[in-house]
């Protein structure tokens, strides 16, 4: 008893005097470690991780050998882009990547693999950039793949049919004739920047076809006048959280006021339905069909037929945001663009103004119809070249959900993002020669080089995501052009920056194009 308690004795003591010379050892260590060394430890270590974690996931495709900025990457250049080294990207190798934060980005160039990933839905989902996600909501369609999104879209379909395109119009033409008052209005200081006004303009005559007289002209206004912020906080990369005062923080704000203002809208629109009213919007026709749908899911012949969901309000109020978001940047992007060329060149403008006035039978005040613009055969192609020319969108963002392997040397790592690029494949020569010359002519004929070539078409994408508003889209942009040259002329001051390419969200002339408009006395 005596040795046993001896020996419990001995071995206490052995680990008080380990547990006291540990103590030591580490105090010993410890003693002259500042704190400011500590955190100089832990960044060299999350640099050197940093590091190994994009050489790990580059391996062989083009890029920088090492991340040049350690962690933040190129975050500075992404906050002010350079289209000319968009270009330089895409020209280093059919696949580049970058590393900016925790994100790693890869970048596609050719129209294959461009097409590829718009295909993939079982590896890739729209991202459009993180921030998105924030700012449209998680629960937006435009983030939904497989099954759900196929629903979903679904009921969208009817949306934007001639039938629903022929109802739309007399409201965007109510629109242009306004906004042509204002376009002559600010000529009169001379020759103006247009691309704020172009936004507001393609703006406005969104809140109509989307929300009709639903929305007020006032809310219309103030939409117009935020949603500038919405389109700064979509940079390609942002800070990963929202900080007070950044673009994202002001783009959360406009977001969530945009979207309240579609949902009351969503709301006195199924009021109006319900009661038998006429539709006269994208969201009248949306209400009505499901509730048709709901009323009607057979046939008359008993067998069952498509039913479309019945969506919410909100749910209405997110997927009208997602088509202003769409349709603002885009659409305002394409609209400068094209009244910049047609002044740039006299011979192509006067040829749309003789076909204006064609298909109106020469009566200046004769209204659009959807049979009419099927005639402006020569307007169409003038925007189809516009499109292909300056693409308003030139890439779009993917997430990758699983390990994805793009081509046989490389696989897209999980959690990475993946950008499809659009531009090359609108100006490769081989389809377009000279692609960097405006050629409405390459569209003559349906056998034409540029006709057949409808792979390299991806103005709109394709895939399950492929832009469903593209008819709604190039309609409006053939009856705006085609009526602002009928009863307008307009001039365009040509400076050293008007045919250097600004990235903002989409691209624009770099001087924001300086036009002067003045009201064609024959016209009056």
């Amino acid at each position: 008893m005596a040795l046993e308690n001896a020996t419990t004795e001995s071995v206490f003591f052995d680990k008080a005097v380990l547990s006291s010379n540990l103590g030591s050892f580490y105090t010993s260590i410890l003693t002259g470690v500042s704190l400011w060394k500590i955190l100089a430890g832990l960044l060299v270590f999350i640099t050197v991780y940093d590091q190994i974690s994009y050489v790990t996931k580059k391996g062989g495709i083009a890029g920088p050998r090492f991340k040049i900025y350690p962690i933040i990457g190129p975050f500075l250049e992404s906050v002010n882009p350079k289209f000319e080294g968009y270009k330089a990207k895409w020209a280093s190798g059919p696949l580049s990547c970058v590393s900016v934060f925790h994100k790693f980005v890869v970048i596609a160039s050719t129209r294959d693999l461009a097409r590829k990933i718009l295909n993939s839905p079982a590896y890739v989902k729209p991202c459009v950039v993180d921030v998105a996600i924030k700012l449209l909501r998680p629960t937006n369609w435009v983030f939904m793949d497989g099954k759900a999104h196929v629903d979903y879209r679904r009921g969208l379909n009817g949306l934007f049919t001639r039938k629903a395109l022929s109802v739309y119009l007399p409201g965007q033409e109510d629109i242009y004739d306004n906004y042509f008052k204002i376009f002559l209005e600010m000529s009169k200081q001379g020759h103006v920047p247009f691309m704020h006004i172009f936004r507001e303009i393609n703006c406005a005559v969104a809140c109509r076809t989307f929300c009709g007289y639903y929305i007020s002209e006032e809310q219309v206004k103030v939409i117009a006048d935020n949603y500038y912020r919405i389109t700064e906080a979509l940079e390609l990369v942002n800070f990963p959280i929202i900080l007070p005062f950044t673009k994202a923080w002001y783009g959360k704000k406009a977001a969530d006021m945009t979207l309240d203002i579609f949902q009351q809208c969503a709301a006195m629109s199924r009021k109006a339905m319900e009661n038998g009213g006429e539709v006269t919007c994208t969201m009248d026709a949306w209400i009505k069909e499901m509730f048709a749908a709901r009323d009607k899911v057979k046939k008359d012949d008993g067998t069952s037929g498509i039913s479309i969901r019945v969506f919410t309000d909100k749910e209405i109020s997110e997927t009208i945001f997602t088509f202003l978001f769409a349709s603002q940047d885009a659409s305002s992007s394409a609209t400068t663009w094209l009244f910049q060329i047609l002044a740039d060149r006299p011979d192509v403008f006067a040829k749309v103004r003789e076909e204006q006035l064609r298909v109106r039978d020469y009566d200046v005040n004769k209204r659009l119809s959807v049979d009419m613009v099927d005639k402006m055969t020569y307007t169409h192609m003038v925007v189809k070249e516009a499109l292909r020319y300056r693409p308003p969108v030139i890439m779009v963002p993917y997430l990758v959900k699983k390990d994805y392997p793009i081509s046989p040397d490389y696989t897209v790592p999980k959690g990475s993002m993946v950008i499809p690029t659009l531009y090359p494949a609108l100006h490769d020569p081989e389809v377009y020669p000279e692609p960097e010359t405006f050629n409405p002519d390459r569209w003559v004929g349906d056998s034409s080089l540029a006709n057949k070539a409808s792979k390299n078409w991806l103005v709109f994408g394709t895939g399950p995501h492929v832009c469903l508003g593209q008819t709604y889209a190039v309609m409006n942009f053939i009856c705006m052009v085609g009526k602002a040259a009928l009863l307008m002329d307009w001039t365009h001051e040509v400076t050293p920056d008007s045919e250097e390419i600004k990235v903002f969200a989409t691209i624009f002339p770099q001087d924001n194009c300086k036009l002067k408009f003045t009201a064609r006395e024959s016209a009056a």
